[in-house]
């Protein structure tokens, strides 16, 4: 077989490269496209948490930020798969709890954000104030660590007892240092004390617990955590990927009036915006 060999003049040449170029262009195309719209992917648990992201995910695609929102249905996966690269982000979590899988796990995860808060409160049904408290009186606490901490420096927020310096979040009735009162704490399952409120003096109940058994923190409670305190829930990332621009426009949109508003109208007092 013989090939002939043509040589190609000069306006062939520039015309062959123009169609080599368009060709490039329709190709390179949807590649950028893929790489500006490339989602953010943002674990979140069920409930209050993938709600408020769902508000957020709209605001932050105004900001042309893409959010994918992956559920989970447990505690631990968000961390471990935010770590693995398998999330951006994770939205779920108060900041002793990040702060505890940061230390046992070896997580290179920071809080780059507040966002909620699910406020404990002290209810009763025998007193309408905590002046009312009388000597001797029985408060129920969480039976758990973490809460029943919670609980204790709720109290001590409110001047009922004071705990020793060295506490910590983890506090327990034996790290109560003064009880001017000499109030009795018992301890009692945390998803039991709404239904022992008849037979206390009062209790510290999670907002969750609260809220089923139809306490409203702000009608009902006596006392409450402040929005603010060392509970509230946080978004988390990657230590590396803390000043990248995303992280901030997740931030600015989670932030943002439409979010707290949303929080307000569809969550009341039971969830309380930290921000």
């Amino acid at each position: 077989m013989i090939f002939e060999r043509k040589k190609m003049n000069r306006r062939q040449l520039i015309q062959f490269f123009a169609g080599l170029s368009v060709i490039a262009g329709f190709g390179a195309a949807p590649f950028a496209a893929s790489a500006q719209d490339k989602p953010i992917k943002i674990g979140v648990t069920g409930g209050p948490h993938a709600q408020i992201m769902e508000v957020v995910k709209k605001v932050a695609a105004k900001d042309g930020l893409n959010i994918q929102i992956v559920e989970f249905s447990d505690y631990v996966q968000p961390n471990a798969a935010l770590a693995a690269g398998d999330l951006d982000a994770n939205s779920y979590q108060h900041l002793p709890y990040l702060e505890a899988q940061i230390k046992d796990r070896g997580y290179k995860l920071v809080n780059v954000g507040y966002t909620i808060t699910f406020p404990m409160g002290v209810y009763s049904k025998k007193i309408k104030s905590l002046k009312d408290l009388k000597n001797g009186a029985r408060i129920g606490i969480p039976n758990d660590p973490t809460n029943g901490g919670r609980a204790l420096l709720l109290l001590q927020t409110q001047g009922l007892l004071k705990l020793k310096a060295d506490a910590g979040l983890k506090a327990t009735p034996l790290d109560i240092a003064d009880n001017p009162k000499k109030l009795k704490i018992v301890e009692i399952d945390a998803a039991q004390l709404p239904r022992s409120l008849d037979d206390l003096d009062a209790a510290a109940i999670n907002g969750n617990y609260a809220e089923s058994a139809g306490l409203d923190p702000t009608k009902d409670g006596i006392a409450i955590e402040a929005a603010k305190g060392p509970y509230a829930n946080v978004i988390a990332v990657r230590a590396a990927d803390k000043d990248k621009p995303w992280v901030a426009k997740l931030v600015k949109a989670y932030h943002s009036q439409e979010v707290k508003q949303y929080v307000m109208t569809q969550f009341k007092s039971s969830v309380i915006s930290a921000w």
